[in-house]
């Protein structure tokens, strides 16, 4: 349920933007080069400069296999002597999701031909005493910021997950704040999401009504027919972005070239397109559950992660029996495989859907008022 106050969200973003400017010494923009983050940091700089806390730093986590748009984009807002950039191109590891060979690459490895050369402006040493891409986040404060506050501001909208909504309602993070995350409470290190309780529209109104600048991305996907909640900037390899690589090479013809030189699977998963996922069950299998294990023990290289997914499954066979229309988790877990989603994403997507929360809850017993309406409520 929604709850609606007189004032709306780009007021209350800025107000709570402001109060984090006098909460903390160092504020910092962590930038994807997407819509939530472009909105974001424009809140920020009306705040900074009302503040007099001019230039504001932005810092740019560089992943390599990125959209040549979000780098143009980038290297275009970092000019802008408003901020201070913090471009990092350091090696760190990062998962493919279009391989089940080789499901690692680390970005901006030593000794190999890179995606693009490096920024003239970036920071290439990898100082901070851990490879893996989450970390880092934390990782980063605490060598720049040891003994001081600091907090990021990250475009994060709870729209897009019940989870996201649930994780930023419910637990205080600081203060009475609960839109935010514990870094390391000790020193003082925090992420908050300021626009978390924006709409996708409201992030378009905004960039419209204010002619702020955004990647080109955007444009690409909407050409392409991408709906619009579903437009999304990330890595090019990322378990949830997979439907890029069946348009990159018709819009970013070089970007397309150089990441099929520089990682497997990539132009098997661009010729396979739409059918790169499965949508109806292989005639040699009985159902999809059968196809699903099949997947599992004959695809799935590496073995530690089979094994997890063989675990998990066991749990969600227990848990989700006798729920109807059981074959879409089946589905779900088959596209989880597809992609090498090690982190699950695809997975969590289908079981926080409202209508499959619900059912689970009546399994547990916790209520039975669910309407007929839901999807998957046991008959």
């Amino acid at each position: 349920m929604k709850i609606y106050k007189k004032e709306n969200v780009f007021e209350a973003s800025l107000n709570r933007i402001r109060y984090l400017f006098d909460e903390f010494e160092n504020v910092v923009i962590s930038f994807s080069g997407g819509k939530d983050s472009t909105v974001t940091l424009f809140l920020a700089l009306m705040v900074a400069e009302e503040k007099g806390r001019l230039p504001l730093k932005v810092m740019f986590l560089d992943q390599e296999a990125e959209w040549q748009a979000v780098i143009d984009y980038m290297e275009e807002l970092f000019t802008d002597e408003r901020i201070d950039p913090m471009w990092l191109q350091i090696p760190f590891k990062i998962f493919n999701a279009s391989s089940n060979v080789k499901q690692w690459i680390t970005a901006w490895e030593d000794g190999i031909e890179h995606m693009r050369e490096r920024n003239p402006m970036a920071l290439t040493e990898n100082v901070y005493g851990t490879d893996k891409f989450h970390d880092l986040f934390t990782k980063i404060p605490a060598y720049h910021y040891p003994n001081e506050r600091f907090c990021y501001l990250a475009g994060v909208r709870a729209e897009e997950s019940p989870r996201r909504y649930l994780a930023m309602t419910e637990a205080l993070t600081y203060k009475d704040i609960t839109w935010g995350k514990r870094l390391d409470e000790k020193i003082g290190h925090f992420t908050f999401y300021p626009i978390y309780d924006w709409s996708y529209t409201d992030v378009w109104k905004a960039i419209h009504d204010n002619n702020w600048p955004y990647t080109k991305v955007y444009d690409y996907q909407y050409m392409h027919g991408v709906p619009i909640r579903n437009m999304r900037v990330s890595n090019l390899h990322h378990e949830t972005a997979i439907n890029v690589l069946f348009y990159l090479q018709e819009v970013e013809q070089e970007t397309w070239v150089k990441l099929t030189k520089r990682m497997t699977g990539i132009n098997t998963a661009g010729k396979f397109k739409d059918d790169y996922f499965i949508k109806d069950l292989p005639f040699m299998f009985r159902d999809w559950l059968e196809y699903r294990d099949y997947l599992t023990e004959n695809l799935i290289q590496d073995e530690k992660f089979k094994e997890r997914l063989k675990k998990k499954w066991g749990e969600m066979d227990v848990r989700y029996d006798g729920m109807k229309h059981i074959k879409d988790l089946h589905k779900a877990q088959i596209n989880t495989i597809l992609a090498n989603d090690v982190d699950l994403a695809k997975l969590k997507n289908f079981t926080e859907k409202p209508d499959v929360l619900n059912w689970k809850k009546w399994k547990q017993g916790i209520t039975n008022k669910y309407s007929d309406k839901n999807k998957y409520i046991h008959g």
